[in-house]
């Protein structure tokens, strides 16, 4: 770095080390305080540039910020109190473009002052822009041209954090006087206040920055987390955003709300976010999960369908009769032929029965699951020796009343709410965030009791848990893209949902918010129809 030349920069002005009185002080605190309590980036920004203007009298001023790639300036902020101006990047209006800080060659920028600042570190004050020999000022020229202002002194500080890396450039404009109101050059005063100033408006932006930093962090892994467990199974992909979106999108009702049981509740920014990591997260102890499990999609399906096996065996069993079939019809045995082509075609229905039974889209009933049995009873030969046709785990399995999964597979799938809970509980959330585990674990717990995995009951439920457990009910409703069970039309999915809210299932207050402001019908617009594209 080139040394500093403080003097010659300031084109002759020393500094008093004295110049700052106690009023000045005691502002410099209190601009220190209001600083570090600014959480939104922008406001820092703006209030940044104003307390500089203020303790400098400056008329205007330009905020830059160090790009990522550490090569530019990047323009953030604009003021201008005669030009009654005060914008932000943010905003879309790009005043200037980047401050390059080395040229075309390769060599330091030196000709531009803002970039000046930043390579050498030095603060700069020139009294006349227009008279300044060592840098070209051409932003304030462009300015002046486009505007019609008249830019004259100017002072440009570089921002030092407490790591001494320089993250951006105040660049402030025609000092004034206070009894005379003229242009005046930036006093050695100026100079020392806007230093401290700088120094630490560099610090609060860093902190700002790192924790905004830090938040997109645990949301990008969090999502990361919410894909890995998507990936794992084909058929949920994208289950966990859709699930996170409608939450939202329910939670964005209840705080437009102005009637109605949700009137007096509003989420605030911090409760929002909360909300959407913990549905983010929902599901994130399904990452113990079997996958052969998770994407059971029959009832007999392990690695895999065991109902071929079976078919198999029928077809054995066909073939010794259509032996007999044959042997009765040499020897012109009607009855012997007329029995054996009736047990060709019970085999047949027989068989066509268990495939059926075993997409798992119809319930077993009493005499049903009894038929099962009885067809497990016949013997089909191997080799070596006679066996039951139907083991008695496939038994078991064919027998299962609704869906594709056994009570230990269905305990398997369930516990997964409790590995959420284990899992999110060992995390170190901060403060706003305490809750992510309670609201993501309780997504399947319903009003009377009768959920999982603690069996939470009523005033035991927050809302947010009651909010993601109807986001993911109704997504798991109409998902088409499971392969135990075709997806529900919306108006399938809301009249079962009907019905659960009469056993006292979900939240009828929140099902009502669901229907009357047609929630569902932007999520159809959005996801369903776009699936049923993708799939046709």
């Amino acid at each position: 770095m080139i040394e500093c030349d403080r003097e010659k920069i300031m084109q002759g002005k020393k500094s008093s080390p004295d110049s700052i009185d106690t009023d000045h002080l005691r502002r410099l605190t209190q601009i220190g305080v209001a600083l570090s309590a600014e959480k939104d980036i922008d406001h820092l920004l703006e209030k940044i540039l104003t307390e500089a203007r203020v303790i400098t009298r400056a008329d205007g001023g330009t905020l830059y910020l160090m790009a990522d790639n550490e090569s530019e300036l990047e323009f953030a902020f604009v003021q201008n109190e005669s030009l009654g101006l005060n914008m932000s990047a943010a905003a879309g209006e790009n005043i200037w473009p980047p401050v390059l800080l080395t040229n075309p060659d390769g060599s330091p920028n030196h000709a531009n002052v803002s970039a000046h600042a930043v390579i050498t570190g030095c603060l700069v004050n020139i009294a006349d822009v227009y008279a300044a020999q060592k840098f070209n000022c051409e932003g304030p020229r462009v300015f002046d041209q486009k505007t019609g202002y008249r830019s004259q002194s100017m002072l440009v500080v570089p921002m030092r954090n407490h790591e001494n890396d320089i993250i951006g450039v105040l660049q402030l404009v025609n000092a004034t006087d206070p009894e005379s109101g003229r242009v005046i050059p930036f006093s050695p005063g100026s100079e020392d206040l806007a230093l401290s100033l700088a120094s630490q408006a560099a610090v609060s932006l860093t902190n700002n920055l790192l924790i905004g930093q830090l938040e997109n962090l645990l949301d990008a892994f969090i999502q990361t987390i919410a894909v890995a467990i998507d990936e794992k199974s084909p058929y949920t992909g994208g289950h966990v955003r859709r699930v996170a979106d409608l939450t939202m999108n329910i939670a964005e009702k209840i705080n437009v709300s102005h009637e109605g049981h949700f009137a007096q509740i509003h989420f605030s920014i911090d409760e929002l976010k909360e909300l959407r990591m913990a549905a983010w997260l929902h599901d994130i102890g399904k990452i113990t999960t079997p996958d052969h499990v998770v994407d059971k999609s029959t009832k007999l399906e392990k690695v895999y369908d065991r109902i071929e096996e079976i078919k198999t065996r029928f077809e054995m069993l066909k073939r010794e009769c259509q032996h007999t079939a044959e042997d009765a019809q040499k020897k012109a045995d009607a009855q012997a032929l007329r029995k054996a082509e009736r047990e060709i075609r019970i085999l047949d229905k027989e068989c066509a029965f268990l495939v059926k039974l075993n997409c798992g889209s119809e319930t077993v009933r009493d005499e049903m699951a009894e038929r099962i049995r009885k067809i497990g009873r016949r013997k089909w030969r191997t080799s070596m020796k006679d066996l039951p046709l139907l083991t008695e785990d496939e038994i078991y399995n064919l027998s299962i009343p609704s869906g594709t999964l056994n009570d230990e597979e269905r305990e398997i799938i369930n516990n997964h709410a409790a590995v959420t809970q284990k899992m999110l509980s060992r995390l170190p959330f901060p403060r706003k965030l305490r809750r992510i585990a309670e609201y993501a674990s309780a997504h399947h717990e319903k009003l009377d009791g009768s959920g999982y995995p603690s069996g939470l009951r009523g005033d035991q439920l927050p809302l947010q848990s009651r909010i993601i457990a109807l986001a993911d009910i109704f997504e798991a409703l109409t998902a088409k893209d499971r392969p135990y069970k075709k997806g529900h039309t919306v108006g399938e999915a809301l009249n079962i949902m009907e019905g659960m809210v009469r056993e006292w299932h979900i939240d009828p207050d929140l099902f009502e918010l669901f229907i009357q402001e047609k929630i569902y019908d932007e999520y159809t617009k959005t996801e369903l129809t776009e699936r049923e594209s993708n799939s046709s």
